[in-house]
């Protein structure tokens, strides 16, 4: 797993996302073209995917954004991301994985994490300061979907983690990013998630505790889906 300093732990490469709206989603293509920058570091030209049987969040925020990186070739490229973060969350077996392509005589290899399948919250995989970088998202499943508590839509961004102006969670990364933070946001004091498909290119958090962690390399394409 590669890392990024944030709130004094370096983690990087997990993450989730959530559009309720598709009004919303047509509001952070408009905080796109305003050329918003997620992440503070360049995203390496592979994204990856994640699943998880529930994840529960507090505090959440989500902005979008351009993370800025390269191709495997070493080309520069940009990615339109929703950038989503939470002050806390908790989550239900987590997979992770990346596949690296064309390897001379080996060809493709899977990196797999897995991590917190437990019923008992205090064995799932935990997070704070959690800010994601997302692509796509689907909930999937008999019981997949999002629930939004106290959700606001159409916040400007900088707001969000004011709460002085009605900021609900630790709003945008600040540091080097370069957001707009006039642009569109949306936030909700609690996110629940299950049956959570999703790929993503960047995740940073303040601490990330993975319990019964397990990581394997295998030949071929195995994603977690």
């Amino acid at each position: 797993m590669e890392s990024q300093v944030r709130g004094g732990t370096r983690w990087k490469r997990f993450a989730v996302v959530m559009v309720p709206s598709v009004a919303a989603t047509a509001c952070i293509g408009v905080a796109l073209a305003q050329g918003a920058l997620a992440a503070s570091f360049s995203v390496s030209g592979q994204s990856f995917k994640v699943t998880a049987d529930q994840l529960e969040g507090y505090g959440f925020t989500q902005y979008g954004a351009l993370d800025s990186g390269y191709t495997l070739a070493g080309e520069k490229v940009n990615h339109p991301v929703a950038v989503s973060s939470f002050d806390t969350a908790t989550i239900k077996n987590l997979c992770q994985s990346v596949v690296t392509p064309n390897i001379p005589i080996i060809g493709s290899v899977t990196l797999t994490l897995t991590a917190g399948n437990s019923d008992d919250k205090s064995q799932q995989v935990s997070a704070d300061n959690l800010y994601i970088d997302i692509a796509d998202l689907e909930t999937t499943g008999e019981k997949g979907g999002a629930t939004f508590e106290d959700i606001d839509i159409g916040v400007a961004a900088g707001d969000t983690g004011n709460p002085d102006k009605g900021g609900k969670g630790i709003g945008m990364k600040g540091g080097k990013e370069q957001a707009n933070p006039y642009g569109f946001a949306q936030q909700a004091k609690k996110a629940t998630l299950t049956g959570v498909k999703q790929t993503a290119w960047a995740t940073t958090a303040g601490t990330f505790t993975l319990p019964h962690l397990k990581m394997k390399l295998s030949a071929g394409s195995k994603e977690c889906y």
